[in-house]
């Protein structure tokens, strides 16, 4: 078990990224040191208000180098490296921190295939080093209560669940990395890989899993867990948003289980240094656990469409169809 007493020397890999500054917020809250960082891009000024003694790097391989060096003192050696880099680059940039001889965190989606997660597995074993995933859902109050309420149900037959998270994203989101299924792998693993693990960690092991509709803004299927039937639909279309929140709110997250609503867009954002609280202390979850969700969405991308079932179908589904 990590001593969470112990100040934590840290290097960040891709630093100008969008989910970036919450890892570096979680690094100083949990009283550790972000010692140096890396992006090729250099927009990287929110540095000055969370770590602005860290060293910085917009090339590779002066980042390895310097980290390299670090391990030559006790005091400087680095401890983690923080992975937010562009989605094909995780498998890479985690096998280079294990390399530097350390544990690394990395963002979701850890990898995209379970070919990949074997491969990580192997370099755990070689450098004694281990990988953990922000899979930061499964420390929600509200996640966390319901997977209770489920594990404490009485009733035989599976519950009846739809799942549905927009998003909205800009003209931008498709001329970036993330528009391009190359890098992200799509919008249903870019923005519902943790989604799915979440369907996991409080339903049991995936059964069965159909895709509906997929384009490069949406995606909507059906999921059949140990303990659920689940209509799921994720889209970065603001069009998409419920009449009554458009206007108001950006994000709509939610989650229907028999009949009850569970709306849990707020706090949802604060739940990173939790994850870096429980992986300091030894209770991080690392490719074992990533591995159901990682193979889900893997599923989800190489299989093809289906017509839907009446009783599979999201009830955004038509509409989705319509356009």
């Amino acid at each position: 078990m990590t001593d969470s007493n112990t100040n934590k020397n840290f290097a960040l890999v891709g630093a100008a990224g969008y989910i970036a500054p919450r890892h570096m917020r979680a690094i100083k809250e949990t009283d550790n040191t972000l010692s140096i960082a890396y992006d090729i891009n250099d927009s990287v000024g929110v540095i000055d208000s969370i770590s602005p003694q860290s060293e910085f790097f917009t090339d590779f391989e002066r980042f390895y180098e310097h980290a390299w060096q670090l391990k030559r003192n006790s005091s400087t050696k680095l401890d983690y490296v923080s992975i937010c880099s562009p989605n094909h680059m995780h498998a890479s940039h985690i096998a280079a921190g294990l390399r530097l001889g350390c544990d690394v965190i990395c963002e979701k989606p850890l990898v995209p295939t379970s070919d990949d997660l074997d491969e990580l597995e192997l370099v755990e074993e070689e450098t004694g080093k281990k990988v953990y995933n922000i899979l930061q859902l499964r420390h929600h109050p509200a996640i966390v209560e319901l997977r209770d309420k489920v594990a404490n149900s009485k009733q035989s037959k599976k519950h009846e669940v739809e799942l549905t998270y927009i998003t909205s994203r800009g003209k931008w989101y498709l001329e970036s990395w993330k528009g391009d299924p190359r890098k992200s792998f799509g919008v249903a693993t870019n923005i519902g890989v943790h989604f799915f693990d979440m369907l996991h960690f409080i339903f049991g092991k995936l059964q069965k899993n159909v895709l509906h509709y997929t384009d490069d803004l949406k995606a909507s299927g059906y999921l059949e867990y140990e303990k659920a039937r689940v209509k799921w639909l994720l889209s970065i279309d603001a069009n998409d948003l419920p009449d009554e929140i458009k206007g108001e709110k950006t994000t709509y997250r939610t989650i229907n289980c028999d009949g009850d609503e569970l709306e849990f867009s707020g706090g949802f954002t604060d739940l990173h240094t939790v994850s870096y609280q429980e992986i300091l202390a030894g209770r991080g979850y690392g490719i074992k656990d990533a591995r159901h969700c990682v193979e889900t969405v893997e599923q989800i991308r190489t299989q093809q469409l289906q017509s839907a079932k009446a009783n599979e179908a999201h009830p955004f589904l038509s509409s989705l169809l319509k356009k």
